[in-house]
């Protein structure tokens, strides 16, 4: 425990946006744990993909939290952004070998954008230096951030060749510190999470910038939902990152509920800082939602770990299985 939690469960949210926490979602096999959920995709079938940094970097789970099957042994080097398209392929970014890698539901590798192994050099704008997630267009051309070598939105044709690049490190309009996730809408607008800058920006399909989203802290997971007519967003927010605002209130982690606008809808948790107990969060990375509008939170609380509590000992439960949150919407 951590200041002083309860391990009973919660319900977040109010009105419209309210979830009950699913407490021990995932049921993995004995002695498995997943260790940092870098994101979580799920499919057609609500079937939950989530992308981790164990020894089993894809494992697949049903609605309910029950372990269905793995893949991805040897292959990834570290999971960081997962995006599934409408015929259930996964693109899966590698910011470790420093790849996309387009994949079916059972692991069959499609298409690899970028050399494993071979990063471009440092903050060169070209393609890639440890990418962090993809999203796609409506004609299912690719968009990648990258990332953290780099301060870039790469452009690829649904082949895999480059198109155009945009940003560059700053502060400005269309710069970047950490660009760090990346979400499209129906139209082609493109929403990229700026995560140092503190800050969504939003640009057309070209790269053109159009505006930006502020009242954010340090936004990381990014996921469009709510329908091509009016499409709203959920946020993950890191907390602090630094030792003298750490136990600073009212900064997260938590997810916020935004529409097209970035005007907020909710704000899920985050007043009283991380932690472990119900309605808790540690490092929000990655976002999916069901069919049911449930949403399905992945966190590198393992990594973020002692950026939140200091020297404080990590209980075992964050390495096994607490970095995979659902958050199941509840109907009046």
């Amino acid at each position: 425990m951590t200041r002083g939690e309860t391990t009973h469960a919660c319900h977040l949210g109010t009105g419209e946006h309210r979830y009950r926490v699913v407490d021990n979602f995932a049921k993995l096999p004995d002695g498995w744990t997943l260790t940092d959920v870098a994101s979580v995709a799920v499919d057609s079938k609500d079937r939950v993909y989530v992308f981790n940094r164990g020894a089993h970097p894809m494992v697949v789970l049903d609605r309910e939290g029950n372990f269905l099957r793995s893949w991805g042994e040897g292959l990834f080097s570290r999971a960081h952004g997962l995006h599934i398209d409408a015929d259930d392929n996964l693109y899966c970014t590698d910011d470790g070998d420093h790849t996309v890698r387009k994949c079916t539901t059972d692991g069959k590798v499609l298409l690899t954008i970028g050399i494993p192994e071979k990063p471009s050099p440092f903050m060169s704008g070209e393609p890639f230096h440890r990418c962090t997630h993809t999203a796609l267009s409506p004609k299912g051309e690719i968009y990648v951030s990258d990332g953290y070598g780099n301060a870039r939105v790469h452009k690829f044709t649904p082949d895999g060749k480059l198109m155009k690049s945009w940003g560059e490190p700053g502060t400005d309009p269309g710069q970047f510190n950490i660009v760090h996730n990346i979400a499209t809408d129906a139209d082609g607008w493109v929403y990229v999470a700026d995560r140092e800058n503190h800050r969504v920006q939003v640009f057309n399909g070209e790269g053109k910038y159009e505006t930006q989203w502020n009242n954010l802290h340090r936004p990381c997971a990014l996921c469009c939902c709510g329908g091509a007519k009016s499409p709203t967003f959920v946020i993950g927010e890191l907390g602090p990152g630094l030792d003298i605002n750490r136990n600073v209130p009212n900064l997260g982690p938590r997810l916020s509920i935004v529409d097209a606008k970035g005007n907020r809808i909710a704000r899920l948790g985050g007043e009283n800082g991380p932690g472990v107990a119900s309605g808790k969060f540690l490092a929000p990375h990655g976002l999916a939602l069901d069919s049911r509008g449930d949403i399905y939170v992945g966190e590198v609380g393992v990594t973020n770990w002692k950026a939140s509590f200091g020297d404080q000992e990590m209980p075992a439960v964050v390495r096994a299985t607490r970095c995979l949150q659902k958050l199941e919407r509840v109907r009046e």
